[in-house]
């Protein structure tokens, strides 16, 4: 399973279980979020490290800037795109 579809699968259980969207939004209150999130992951048997977690998010945004206008200085800046962990917990606080 690669990092999208961890946290896919993550956030299509989380929106269904309570318990386990309050576990995840729990591991932003940590010093360290984003090590307290990719734990937790482990624990619950997905295996997501944090670089892996910040490369997939770079790797993503690279690419969809490359695909625009050739990738060069007129490419439209995508603030926040290459952030997949933000991005996982917008949409899984919007499903209040």
């Amino acid at each position: 399973m690669d990092v999208f579809e961890i946290l896919e699968t993550l956030q299509e259980r989380a929106m269904h279980d309570s318990q386990l969207k309050d576990m995840l939004l729990e591991t932003k209150k940590d010093p360290d979020p984003v090590f307290a999130f990719c734990r937790k992951c482990r624990e619950l048997g997905y295996e997501l490290y944090p670089m892996e977690l910040v490369t997939a998010g770079e790797e993503f945004y690279a690419a969809m800037k490359r695909s625009t206008n050739g990738g060069g200085e007129n490419s439209p800046m995508l603030e926040g795109e290459d952030d997949l962990y933000e991005m996982f917990f917008v949409a899984l606080e919007q499903k209040d």
